[in-house]
């Protein structure tokens, strides 16, 4: 079972020496008991005589006396290692490890080593994901020196900028060694593929670009809110006295204070569990120098406190721990395809793996992963025998009881325990878990973690070698499909009819069950949106709907972007003159993931995260993704002004209104976006998610659990106060418009007649219908300008509508000497509506276009959902689109006439021209 954690260990922890010992695999898996609680009837791997207290500033202090050897272990573990880093930071903490060697507290440059050693013993040091050790080994008679020694390291390193300079070219050094070994290569590659989006993605090492742009000051300001008291643990073991080893660590540690909080470590997005959400086999052929093929199969794994361990550890020992397992007699004795074969299993704090690796020739591979891959589809967990069961049993626990075999791994051992499984307890969990493992466990254990979809695969290949990924994903599909994924249960609101929810702040919550597919739609919906903008904040509104989706005070943007990719999920924020809205669409079986992270984006968005020394990162990465917004949101401006509908909708608002918000440039003027800051985006925000909503569901979805989410929702976001009001704009007086595009070929032609909003919704209903029988292919606008006369390409009508104002607009785009017929034809068609009643054929075309496109765009969950909150949030109806195509259906030929006459009012339209 150890033999892949030979490599493994290799690649997860990289250490400041060549002779440092790799820690044993943490075993334990469950929170236990604390140390305070364990009896004398503890099971047979307790280790007895161990002192475990906390100093007053939370320094944990772990002390076993062992008199085996005239010799003390000193070990400071820090609760902090590359999976503290942000990206921009990759490999800051291993640089750290570094540097403390390179001069702390007292002594210079080469020092702390020659002080160690002088003494007769050795100090080292190691970077882990979830934590850093430094670590010295010195006769007994010298322990106190040591600990002065760890503690200088730990907490006075000098950092010196000269000294920063040239250990930066070891690491590099250590880095290209690194990429040279297909081992280390090889389980980097696994890591990014598997923990994408996560602080686990990156190499400890960190990149040659992050390591280059380490300097004292950002090592100083990763240390300040990580390097505290309160997380470390300090560990000494060996001949020594606890009373004497407790008083000193009480005089050198016990007065240094914590100057921030220390926030636990959120569980990853797609890797807090032991099953995170399949996207389906992921596979990268890696060609080079290589002499064999070299190859990784990654699945995701529990981290190392769940109680699935003992299970998966069992299985992964019986099918490849060592020569005895299945994978190494059937593939290397018996059927001679590979040098190496091996399975093996790694926890981390938040996440773990579950790797199947092989070293074998290149010809080889495509019988072997044939083999393979049929091999780990159809293993029979019933096959597995007495002696195979009792074998993995004893290696495992050999395994653990070895690990106490000398003090530095007994040291080991005690302080991974106490600082991440609340004592010795978790062992002896484990332990019982693995005497209790029969054939049936270890049966469910294969189902559930051997997923071809949750696969991620890596293969180092010589270059000469013919290796695809589509031949290996080929194979992978036709030897081991993916199950058929379940439906989620179905989970309907009562009596499968749509409920409207009054909730206790003034909100309102839509449950729309629909059975027809496991997915949910969700959309909120506030009033306001640009109408609670300032005229100096045009495009603010945009900008912070933006920002919503592009990381949380505890997920970065490209977290956020692999957690819902990993959930086929997405989420989407946008503002209007009225209103506000976010929606998401998920399958079911992901709710609560999704509420939660819905929550997060709603409660803690990055952006408002408060100036705090102690979230510089934080603040970092908010003022990074505030940038992108700012600078997607400029290029959006430029993208649009470059296209001439873009251009004429972009300005129209101001062209058609004198007021706010309506007159409001929904991106703003580039002048404007370029100078808005987090702070003006967190204002509008909170004044935005004060205002009631109304949440909308649509799919399946849990009655209950929507309810209470929406419930707790607006306890958290709404605020008493007035509710944001639609006002009427006020029309600009009449006038034509040219907007100009040098270089364009065509002309494009608005003709706009202004029209009641939708507060009328009688009105509503007669301009829809003449909407449908002015546009589309068939409709009389494009029968008659493009059919008959060939003036242009495009042609057709649309309705937009506030709740208070709207508009009908004829439009067709053409060559500039036909702008004058066009004009014509258009002002011929508003006379001939106003004048006389549509045909009869007409009037049912329209009536028929109007009920099949409201059907049509609504056959989406997202639609119904938006449609429910839109129309709720404004102070209709919920149905009342569909009552508005009902109503239509009554209307006669003179109705529509009537309406086309008090709109269609030539001498009140607006003109805007898109000119070359």
């Amino acid at each position: 079972m150890r033999r892949i954690l030979t490599w493994l260990f290799a690649a997860l922890l990289v250490f400041s020496a060549a002779s440092a010992q790799a820690a044993p695999k943490a075993a334990t898996k469950k929170a236990p008991r604390p140390a305070a609680a364990l009896t004398a009837a503890a099971p047979a791997n307790h280790i007895d005589g161990v002192v475990f207290l906390r100093l007053k500033n939370g320094l944990s202090v772990l002390v076993k006396q062992d008199d085996r050897f005239p010799l003390a272990h000193i070990r400071m573990l820090v609760h902090a290692g590359s999976a503290y880093e942000t990206p921009a930071q990759a490999g800051i903490s291993h640089v750290l490890e570094h540097m403390v060697f390179k001069g702390a507290g007292s002594m210079g440059p080469g020092e702390v080593a020659r002080r160690i050693e002088a003494a007769g013993g050795s100090l080292n040091a190691a970077t882990s994901f979830d934590y850093t050790v430094y670590h010295v080994e010195v006769p007994d008679s010298a322990w106190k020196m040591g600990l002065s020694v760890v503690t200088d390291m730990t907490f006075k390193p000098a950092l010196i900028p000269a000294e920063l300079e040239s250990e930066k070219e070891v690491v590099l050094a250590e880095l290209k060694r690194g990429e040279d070994s297909p081992d280390n290569l090889l389980f980097q590659t696994l890591q990014a593929m598997l923990w994408k989006g996560t602080s686990y993605e990156w190499p400890i090492i960190g990149y040659r670009d992050t390591v280059r742009a380490v300097t004292s000051q950002s090592m100083r300001d990763y240390i300040a809110p990580l390097y505290q008291p309160q997380n470390m643990l300090l560990c000494v073991v060996g001949k020594v006295n606890p009373d004497e080893v407790l008083a000193e660590a009480e005089r050198l540690l016990g007065g240094l204070a914590n100057t921030s909080r220390i926030a636990p470590p959120q569980p990853f997005a797609a890797a807090a569990t032991a099953t995170p959400p399949a996207t389906g086999p992921q596979i990268t052929v890696l060609p080079g120098v290589w002499n064999k093929v070299h190859l990784g199969l990654a699945f995701p794994a529990p981290d190392f406190r769940s109680s699935k361990m003992p299970g998966l550890d069992m299985l992964a020992q019986v099918l490849g721990g060592d020569e005895t397992s299945r994978l190494y007699r059937k593939f290397k004795y018996d059927l001679r395809l590979v040098d190496s074969v091996s399975v093996g299993v790694y926890n981390l704090e938040r996440s773990g793996v579950l790797m199947v690796s092989a070293v074998l020739e290149a010809d080889k591979l495509p019988a072997f992963w044939d083999a393979l891959t049929l091999e780990l589809a159809s293993f029979d967990a019933k096959s597995i025998t007495d002696e195979e069961i009792l074998r993995a049993r004893t290696n495992i626990e050999a395994g653990l009881f070895l690990a106490r075999e000398t003090i530095g791994g007994l040291a080991g051992k005690l302080t991974h325990q106490y600082a991440f499984e609340a004592g010795q307890q978790g062992e002896a969990n484990y332990l019982a878990g693995i005497a209790a493992t029969n054939r049936e466990q270890l049966a469910a254990t294969h189902r559930e973690f051997f997923r071809p979809q949750a696969m991620r695969a890596a293969v180092l290949a010589p270059k000469s070698a013919n290796i695809t990924e589509a031949g290996l994903r080929q194979t992978l599909a036709s030897r081991w499909p993916a199950a058929a994924a379940k439906a989620a249960p179905k989970a309907e609101a009562a009596g499968g009819t749509v409920r409207q929810v009054s909730l206790p702040g003034g909100g309102v919550l839509v449950l729309q069950p629909d059975a027809t597919l496991p997915y949910t739609a969700l959309s909120i919906a506030w009033p306001g949106g640009d109408g609670l903008l300032a005229p100096n904040e045009q495009g603010l509104g945009s900008l912070t709907a933006s920002l919503l989706s592009r990381g949380t005070k505890t997920r970065s943007a490209t977290q956020m972007e692999d957690f819902l990719s990993d959930r086929a999920a997405g989420i989407d924020a946008s503002t209007g003159s009225e209103t506000f809205s976010l929606g998401a669409k998920f399958p079911s079986r992901f709710t609560n993931d999704m509420l939660g992270l819905v929550r997060e984006v709603l409660v803690n968005p990055a952006f408002a995260t408060a100036e705090r020394p102690r979230v510089k990162a934080e603040l970092a990465r908010a003022n990074a993704e505030l940038a992108r917004a700012k600078e997607d949101q400029l290029n959006a401006i430029k993208r649009g002004e470059d296209q001439p509908l873009g251009l004429a909708f972009r300005k129209l608002p101001g062209l058609l209104f004198e007021t706010g918000p309506h007159a409001y440039l929904r991106l703003g003027e580039p002048g404007q976006v370029a100078g808005f800051t987090r702070e003006q985006a967190a204002q509008f925000w909170k004044r935005q998610s004060a205002q009631p909503f109304v949440l909308s569901v649509c799919g399946q979805f849990d009655e209950a659990a929507l309810t209470a989410f929406a419930t707790s929702l607006e306890r958290e976001l709404t605020q008493a106060g007035a509710k944001a009001q639609a006002k009427a704009p006020a029309w600009k007086p009449q006038a034509k418009t040219v907007l100009h595009l040098p270089g364009r070929n065509q002309s494009h032609l608005l003709v706009i007649f202004k029209a009641p909003g939708r507060a009328d919704q009688a009105m509503s209903a007669k301009l829809s219908l003449l909407r449908a029988a002015l546009a589309g292919q068939s409709g009389l606008l494009f029968r008659d300008l493009r059919d008959k006369q060939g003036l242009g390409y495009s042609v057709t009508a649309f309705l937009s509508q506030y709740r208070e104002a709207g508009f009908l607009a004829f439009y067709i785009g053409t060559d500039p000497d036909k702008l004058p017929q066009s004009l014509a034809a258009f002002r011929a068609a508003a006379a001939d509506l106003a004048a006389k009643p549509l045909p009869e054929a007409e009037l049912t075309r329209a009536k028929n276009i109007l009920s099949g496109d409201y059907y049509q765009d609504r056959q989406a969950l997202m639609a119904r959902s938006r449609e429910a909150a839109s129309a709720l949030v404004q102070g209709f109806d919920r149905e009342a689109e569909l009552k508005l195509v009902e109503a239509a259906q009554d209307l006669s030929a003179e109705d529509v006439r009537q309406a086309a006459a008090a709109v269609l009012k030539w001498d009140e339209a607006f003109v805007v021209e898109v000119a070359p």
